[in-house]
């Protein structure tokens, strides 16, 4: 039954003392086409047997078979310290901290995690994390329209190569706030942006130029020469980064001679199982001249008369704290838990452990690309340097080589048609150093049987 506190009579007496004839008029203002809404195919109710059983069968649909999906969800190993930890009741039943001095622990776990995330960027400052990696990036613009005073555009550079689902949702938030997302081309040969590719927007008003590294194709972008450019046009830079990549590879605090001005990106390999989806948490870190400007919360230490350290929250620029016509973002809460695991899971690992991650995946994802490419009408799309994807041209349609591989307890890759109609016979596939040399052999011998099955010749080029 509805768990609705007032009664018939309740409803009434506060409807008369409201002067309408009904709860229905208290939403007029609402086109009727969006009230009008079909709930049909919203199943009845069910009971919490029938709940929990369905809830298995879901949850089983996530085991088992070689994974080699990457596209923004990545599968490594997350030592069994991490969850043991993030899951007993100090920090599982832990709130977002609203009284600081009551929440000391919380506040000290948060300070150190954006004490790593700076180290990790190369940044001066960090937030207590966002959502996910797409509306991290979304803030991240609404950020740079705001800091940037000397642009009145709000005309954002957003690369293709940056994951689509994340340009959905920078649509999606920004498109009717007056802000301009503009689409720079890639260079079909190594699918990268180069600074050529942004002459048309030479002199113009540009707000910000979004950055990513490595990009949804798995290359490495030319970051000094893209962030320069940027900075000659008087736009901020936005890099969109996978964090353990920056164990490896240059941070956006030394992108060019400046340095990027704010950094995004998903925080899910730092110690975040796939889960189906969710719940992953978005990362931003940024200048010191732009801390103003970042949604969410910072945490910072201090010292009270005895020399004590302490933890407090230094900065709230939401609308619960402050009037909400002066609030950057309505960002409510941290993703405390996930943000705890992250925090525990580069603790263990520790600099040496990231980088040591990091160099595994990029070789593991080298290694499949050649095994692939061995394979007759096989090919590696895009040239040059890479993470830990890459873009695989196949013989065949997509859809049945997915299709065959999964029934043979391989998921094989994404199938960049529907993003990418240019790509449409093209797979992105990731290796993580969660893969040995036998998973990669039997990725390739399955895909050998596949392609034989659908007509195509396998035999080893």
């Amino acid at each position: 039954m509805p768990f609705i506190p007032h009664t018939e009579d309740d409803v009434r007496v506060m409807l008369d003392a409201i002067g309408v004839d009904s709860v229905e008029s208290l939403f007029d203002e609402i086109p009727s086409s969006l009230r009008g809404v079909d709930l049909s195919s919203i199943p009845e109710g069910a009971s919490e047997m029938a709940v929990t059983r369905l809830m298995r069968e879901r949850a089983a649909r996530d085991e088992g078979g070689l994974c080699f999906i990457g596209a923004g969800a990545y599968e490594h190993h997350i030592p069994a310290a991490v969850w043991e930890l993030t899951t007993r009741g100090e920090y599982y039943s832990a709130y977002t901290p609203y009284q600081a001095e009551a929440s000391q622990g919380t506040l000290q776990l948060i300070y150190e995690y954006q004490t790593m995330m700076c180290g990790l960027t190369g940044m001066d400052v960090a937030n207590a994390s966002l959502y996910d990696g797409a509306s991290a990036l979304a803030e991240s613009v609404l950020m740079a329209v705001r800091g940037n005073r000397k642009s009145k555009s709000g005309r954002i550079l957003m690369p293709a190569t940056v994951h689509p689902e994340y340009r959905a949702v920078v649509d999606a938030i920004c498109s009717n706030q007056g802000i301009a997302a503009e689409s720079v081309a890639y260079d079909p040969d190594t699918g990268t942006i180069s600074p050529e590719s942004l002459a048309p927007w030479r002199g113009e008003d540009v707000t910000a130029v979004v950055i990513p590294q490595p990009n949804f194709f798995g290359r490495l972008e030319d970051v000094d020469a893209l962030t320069d450019w940027a900075h000659e046009q008087g736009a901020q830079v936005i890099a969109v980064v996978n964090p353990l990549s920056l164990a490896l590879v240059k941070p956006p605090g030394e992108w060019g001679g400046q340095g990027a001005d704010i950094v995004c990106g998903e925080g899910q390999p730092l110690g975040a199982p796939l889960s189906s989806g969710g719940p992953y948490f978005g990362i931003m870190a940024c200048r010191q001249k732009h801390v103003r400007q970042m949604p969410g919360r910072i945490v910072g230490r201090t010292f009270d008369l005895d020399g004590r350290p302490g933890y407090t929250l230094t900065l709230q620029p939401r609308e619960q704290h402050i009037r909400r016509s002066k609030a950057t973002s309505n960002i409510c809460t941290n993703q405390g838990l996930l943000v705890t695991a992250a925090t525990i899971h580069m603790s263990l690992l520790g600099p040496e452990g990231l980088a040591r991650t990091a160099a595994a995946c990029a070789a593991n994802t080298r290694a499949l690309v050649d095994k692939l490419t061995a394979l007759h009408d096989v090919n590696e799309v895009f040239a040059g340097a890479g993470f830990h994807e890459a873009v695989i041209r196949l013989p065949q349609p997509v859809q049945p080589v997915l299709k065959g591989l999964a029934e043979r307890g391989i998921l094989g890759g994404y199938d960049l048609g529907a993003r990418y109609p240019e790509l449409s016979d093209c797979i992105l596939v990731c290796a993580t150093e969660t893969k040995t040399e036998a998973d990669i052999d039997a990725y390739a011998d399955a895909l050998a049987e596949v392609l034989e099955r659908l007509g195509s010749t396998s035999a080893v080029a």
